[in-house]
């Protein structure tokens, strides 16, 4: 295995230090280090040395969709992100809900060697909420599942709910939910509110949202578990949230990187590379999760990396299959959003990007500090360049980028995962 000598970054975006990393580890992290004859240097100048990138919250479609992606060409956008590690979603077919399926996803993960792959497993059987899926058979899998979630649907019945909150108690795990009281957004294609009046589109309440959460945190509470909010969205949620951690409740939550920043106005183009769920809300909304991601109400960002084949987006809106693709621009719209406007600072999103989703996910060899004696998993950004988002030039199968056209601060330049290069001056390695 080469050793890399990282010269002149900033750690985190503070003080500048070299990094020299070894047999898969960070040997030493200051000025004046001792180097092997052989080292390789990268002249990070000007650049800021982040630990790897995790993602609670990924969509690799793999097993069952291989027309959108695959788990080797999402993680290989995970690495051009600056990922080196993501949770993948149970909605594949047949869904994650068995120890076999999941530990299908985990080994191909190991076998693309881009990013380490965690499968999220299924809460119900085949996502269908009538019956709990093998908890336990997944989470004492060689995949070692610790989070569950029937993305794309929300565990609406509320018994169902307070029993797998107390089935995981026995390994720590955790239930992440996609919040959607689906009575409440029967038909619905976009947020409710005098735009989607307008544009004759069916709307899809905050408070079907909102609802799900202040239920699931009162149960919570009730069982002693641990909740996880996936993609919170409105002003109501981070305010719900934020009284929880009050109170001192085991609660966390995400928001991802297009509700930091495009709002339902966008609709008004009926293209649906802007329908998703839950939907682009209010700028009012967006100013708040803002917030809410500042003062650490909202614990994590989560890309919610949605890739889906040409056919189900270019169509019209009420067709059209709801997500976004992510992976390949959240850090850039994190710090267009977040980090340029002054609400966080490049420590800050190492917290917010990878220490507390790799603690709610409970892996330890990422979300470390950049230090010596740890695992080699280390992201170098540039933060001073710009770039015009292109689907066509992406890493992903899929092209359904909201982002297209526009122009995003910061690239990553490199991406290290356990001391190996997968990404090299912007580019895969292999």
């Amino acid at each position: 295995m080469t050793a890399y000598l990282i010269t002149g970054a900033k750690i985190v975006g503070g003080e500048v230090a070299d990094l020299l990393i070894d047999n898969g580890e960070i040997v030493a992290v200051g000025t004046g280090l001792e180097t092997p004859q052989d080292v390789e240097t990268i002249d990070a100048s000007g650049l800021i040395a982040l630990p790897g990138l995790v993602d609670l919250h990924t969509h690799l479609r793999e097993p069952g969709r291989e027309d959108a992606e695959t788990v080797l060409t999402g993680t290989r956008a995970a690495a051009i992100g600056g990922f080196t590690a993501v949770f993948a979603m149970a909605n594949t077919d047949p869904v994650a809900d068995t120890a076999g399926v999941v530990e299908q996803v985990w080994r191909l993960g190991r076998e693309a060697g881009y990013a380490d792959v965690f499968p999220i497993g299924a809460v119900t059987v085949g996502r269908q909420g009538s019956q709990l899926a093998e908890l336990g058979a997944m989470a004492d899998s060689a995949a070692r599942v610790r989070v569950f979630s029937d993305d794309g649907d929300c565990v609406w019945d509320a018994a169902l709910m307070r029993r797998a909150l107390e089935y995981v108690k026995a390994f720590d795990g955790v239930i992440a939910q996609h919040a959607q009281e689906p009575r409440l957004t029967q038909g619905a294609q976009m947020n409710e509110g005098a735009l989607s009046g307008v544009l004759g589109l069916t709307g899809w309440p905050s408070v079907a949202e909102e609802a799900i959460i202040a239920r699931d945190i009162l149960l919570n509470a009730h069982v002693g578990s641990r909740l996880h909010i996936c993609h919170l969205s409105t002003k109501g949620s981070v305010e719900i949230v934020r009284a929880a951690k009050r109170r001192g409740l085991e609660v966390t939550a995400e928001v991802t990187p297009h509700h930091l920043l495009l709002t339902e106005d966008l609709a008004a183009s009926y293209n649906p590379v802007y329908k998703v769920n839950p939907p682009l809300r209010t700028k009012a909304d967006v100013e708040a999760v803002r917030e809410g991601l500042a003062d650490g109400t909202i614990d994590i960002v989560a890309t919610d990396h949605a890739p889906h084949p040409v056919e189900d987006k270019d169509c019209e809106w009420s067709a059209a299959a709801p997500g976004m693709t992510g992976l390949e621009t959240a850090l850039s719209v994190v710090q267009h959003a977040m980090v340029d406007t002054g609400l966080l600072t490049w420590a800050e999103v190492a917290d917010r990007m990878s220490y507390r989703p790799a603690e709610i996910g409970q892996i330890t060899d990422h979300g470390r500090p950049l230090e010596a004696g740890v695992p080699a998993n280390v992201v170098l950004v540039d933060p001073s360049v710009e770039r015009i988002v292109v689907p066509s030039e992406t890493a992903s199968l899929s092209r359904n980028t909201p982002f297209d056209g526009m122009t995003l601060p910061g690239k990553v330049v490199a991406t290290f995962l356990r001391g190996t290069p997968t990404v090299l001056d912007r580019k895969l390695t292999r």
